[in-house]
């Protein structure tokens, strides 16, 4: 059973699931779905064609689901999906798809999205990660699983950051970032691996040393960008966490892979 306060609007057609608490002032479209035990605390906004998974909960003045803020927009319906058990916290903004990016925006689950961060329209986010205050992502944006965003950093549009990456509080990012690699500064530049993060989600010595060779012979060996990925490659051909830094690399995007400073691309 439900529990609405009486001043919440729950327009006609929306979906609730069983145990969805909604508190007091706010507004739930008629095109949303909220899964069972979903909550919202006070004073959140849900609209358009959004749904949100199970056991996710959403803070006040949060705005989930709103028309793209895109010029090009032009009323195209599309969609927000936002996984299990997140956590959304005060003032977070989150936007649907447009044509231009496949008409849908994705959060997956067990994602924390703290005060004011916003993601744009278009972009994909992974399971288990962690925007921190103010982080703002632009349209097109894609975050791999167990990413964390410090406070106050900026992703541009079109940007990949791979699974396990860190970026570092107020960071300008351009460039893509590869898997469990570390970013810090304005504009970004790749300052390392996460090792502080490997180690806390539990990847092996041997893992994480392998990590290090391959970050040093990708970023500080002889030879073209492209040569050395090619004998990375071939080093590690049967170790899935360099394997997964191979394959971002090589999948590419519309931007250029974040390097350290002293490194240029060949």
């Amino acid at each position: 059973m439900s529990n609405i306060h009486p001043t919440a609007i729950i327009e006609a057609g929306a979906q609730l699931g069983e145990g969805v608490r909604i508190g007091p002032f706010c507004v739930v479209g008629p095109e949303v779905v909220l899964g069972d035990e979903c909550e919202l605390v006070s004073h959140v906004v849900v609209a358009g064609q959004t749904t949100i998974g199970r056991g996710s909960r959403i803070f006040p003045f949060a705005s989930i689901g709103h028309q793209p803020q895109d010029l090009k927009y032009r009323g195209e319906r599309s969609t927000l999906t936002i996984g299990n058990d997140c956590i959304i916290r005060e003032g977070v903004t989150i936007n649907p798809g447009t044509e231009g990016g496949g008409l849908a925006t994705v959060v997956g689950n067990s994602c924390a999205l703290l005060a004011n961060s916003h993601i744009g329209h278009d972009c994909r986010v992974g399971d288990h990660v962690i925007l921190s205050n103010n982080v703002m992502l632009a349209g097109h944006v894609t975050l791999g699983d167990h990413v964390i965003v410090g406070g106050g950093a900026a992703i541009i549009q079109f940007a990949r950051v791979g699974s396990h990456a860190f970026v570092g509080g107020l960071s300008g990012v351009e460039n893509d970032v590869i898997p469990y690699g570390m970013v810090l500064g304005n504009r970004a530049h790749l300052a390392g691996l996460n090792i502080v993060g490997l180690q806390r989600r539990g990847f092996s010595r041997e893992d994480i040393h392998s990590l290090r060779r391959a970050y040093r012979l990708l970023f500080g060996g002889d030879g073209t960008f492209v040569e050395r990925v090619d004998e990375v490659a071939a080093e590690f051909e049967q170790n899935t966490v360099v394997v997964d830094m191979v394959e971002f690399i090589r999948a590419g995007g519309k931007r250029s892979i974040c390097t350290p400073r002293e490194v240029q691309e060949g």
